[in-house]
This record gives structure tokens, sequence and C-alpha cells, in this order.
């Protein structure tokens, strides 16, 4: 629980004051970021390499993803039910688009992610989840 707690205070710290910035600072570079410091390999384009939803949703179908959820499931990431989301874990909320938003559960039923309302990432309590994936630390 240390390293995931480490991980997920370690995301916060890098994307809290980065403003969303599709194919730079958005909710997929910060789960890979946060992937990363668990020991995950995650492969994604490189910065900047989508500025555009429609564009995102390109290189997802190009790689053999119809969304977000399949490509997590795809790196072998076990779904979950959203309440039994423990820190560290990623949680998917409902957005606007087919693109989706994912998370990182930090405890107590608190998520960070990114919010039209908010500069940078931030801490939120989420009204609604779609799935969740449990990261093994």
């Amino acid at each position: 629980m240390i390293r995931r707690v480490a991980a997920a205070q370690a995301t916060l710290d890098r994307f809290k004051d980065k403003t969303f910035r599709l194919g730079m600072h958005d909710c997929v570079r910060m789960a890979a970021h946060h992937l990363r410091r668990l020991g995950y390999t995650v492969k994604l384009p490189p910065a900047g390499a989508y500025r555009s939803k429609r564009q995102a949703m390109k290189l997802l179908g190009d790689r053999g993803y119809g969304d977000l959820a399949a490509a997590l499931d795809a790196l072998g990431l076990e779904r979950i039910a959203p309440a039994a989301a423990v820190v560290g874990d990623i949680v998917q909320m409902p957005a606007e688009d087919e693109l989706g938003a994912l998370c990182i559960a930090m405890g107590n039923g608190r998520v960070l992610g990114y919010h039209q309302d908010a500069p940078g990432a931030v801490v939120m309590q989420p009204a609604e989840t779609v799935a969740a994936w449990r990261v093994r630390a």
C-alpha cells in the first residue's frame, strides 16, 4: 500500500499544476505516468501526437482499441467494482464524449482527475463512475 500511496501522491504532484491539453497533459498521460510509477510498461504516442478528441480516438483505433477501457483491459488490469477502488487504482468517470475520463483513486472515495472548472488536475468526489481497474503494485 505504501508504493500505491507514493505513486498516487507523485502523480498528484506532477499533474496538479498542468493545464489540461490533449496529447500533452490529459487523463491518459496522467494514468500512464501513474502506472509506470508502479512498474507497468505503457506505450503512448509521442507527446503532441494528438490534439483533438478525433485524433485521439483515431490513434486508439489504430492500436486496435475502441475506447480507453479496452486499452486498460489490454494491459491486463483486472476490472473491479468502482466502489472497491483503493488508493492507486484507475477509475473511469463519465465524459461528454466517447473518449472517456480516467482518474486515479486517492482514497476515501476521491479521485485525481481533470475537471473543466479547474486549472489543473484536482482531487474530487465523483458523483458517478463508469468502471474501475485494480492496479497491482
